[in-house]
């Protein structure tokens, strides 16, 4: 399975001094990194690859991560359920990177 999720901060120390709120969102991000899974982080959206329960795992710690720093987070999800497809995350666009030469 792909999971796209984005998670967002607000309210408490979330706001970082610039007005953003890197530090919070960066939590996530090192969570997502250390899980060992496929991942891909763009600006609006992270992607994660795995099996149902390590991924959802993950987004929880990632969840709580940004709530250790912010009283308020917003999630929003979207994924793909595919069982016995792996590889995915890459292979979906090299298909298509193939289709346009």
């Amino acid at each position: 399975m792909i999971v796209a999720f984005s998670l967002t901060p607000s309210g408490g120390d979330a706001v970082d001094a610039d007005g953003g709120m890197s530090a919070a969102v960066a939590a996530a991000v090192q969570v997502v990194r250390d899980s060992g899974l496929p991942h891909q982080t763009t600006a609006m959206f992270t992607y994660l690859e795995g099996d149902w329960d390590d991924v959802m795992a993950v987004v929880k710690r990632a969840t709580d991560a940004v709530a250790a720093n912010a009283p308020r987070v917003g999630l929003v999800l979207k994924a793909d359920i595919r069982p016995g497809h792996t590889d995915e995350l890459t292979g979906k666009v090299d298909r298509v990177d193939r289709l346009l030469g």
